[in-house]
């Protein structure tokens, strides 16, 4: 059930029209995904965050990146959560080719240390060629390995800076950004005053938080504006967007994306 500017029963297929993407010729938009319990626990007792999620947060997670250019994900949270190949849809095809996308999101990971799973079948199987983002002080023979499967590309730096990420991306035509995790990119991409948008979804548990990472406080904390929030198998899905007041951009409308397609991806993290 959604509540908000059209409340009503919302099904799998119309997910995507509640999440809608802006324009990125001129400027990347960049949503996190993230999940919590009622006690503020982002992982439960594996360490995990799909343990505190549900059914009904991964369909807003598929449908969040049906339409998106890019997967972006820091390389620990990658391989820890088990990430698949991410795979085009048919039923997407049309919508996609008419937007000038490419038939699936590109999966692109941070990772300075490249201890990354290369193994067929895992995430470099999908179906267009991932990103992987390290720095130029990476180990040499990792940066070979993981070329064999993967783009490489190194950044100046001791450590991957996650707004020449998103330059990077949108440089390359790759505007629509889902930034999945972990906490430390998670912690970047706000510090840097790059989150248009935050889809937080409110796990009805309490698992404690001795799993949960820490993150540093931010340095200017800033406020959201609250667009809805659905519910369903007593999860709460919100979605909150940079307040207009510290940008000067128009909140996207439902408009700016098509409706009526389903909410199935190629891979859940």
């Amino acid at each position: 059930m959604l509540h908000g500017p059209q409340p009503g029963p919302v099904d799998d297929d119309a997910l995507s029209a509640v999440y809608p993407w802006p324009d990125t010729t001129t400027k990347p938009y960049v949503r996190a995904m993230m999940v919590c319990t009622l006690d503020g626990a982002a992982a439960g007792d594996d360490g995990l965050s799909g343990s505190v999620s549900g059914g009904a947060d991964r369909s807003v997670l598929r449908a969040v990146r049906r339409f998106a250019d890019v997967v972006l994900v820091g390389g620990g949270t990658m391989k820890a959560e088990g990430y698949g190949p991410l795979k085009a849809r048919a039923e997407d095809a049309d919508v996609r080719r008419d937007a000038g996308q490419a038939p699936a999101p590109v999966l692109a990971v941070v990772s300075g240390s490249l201890d990354l799973p290369l193994d067929p079948g895992g995430f470099t199987d999908s179906d267009l060629t991932p990103i992987v983002f390290t720095t130029e002080a990476a180990d040499p023979a990792k940066v070979e390995d993981v070329r064999k499967r993967c783009e490489v590309v190194q950044l100046p730096g001791d450590k991957v800076d996650a707004e020449q990420v998103v330059a990077q991306l949108h440089h390359r035509g790759l505007g629509r950004i889902v930034c999945e995790g972990g906490p430390g990119l998670l912690h970047q991409v706000t510090e840097s005053g790059l989150l248009d948008e935050a889809d937080i979804t409110i796990a009805p548990m309490l698992v404690g938080t001795d799993k949960t990472p820490r993150t540093p406080m931010a340095s200017d904390p800033g406020t959201m504006t609250l667009q809805h929030v659905l519910t369903a198998e007593e999860f709460l899905m919100l979605r909150y967007t940079r307040t207009a007041a510290g940008t000067g951009e128009a909140e996207p409308s439902a408009d700016d994306v098509p409706t009526g397609a389903g909410s199935e991806q190629g891979a859940d993290s």
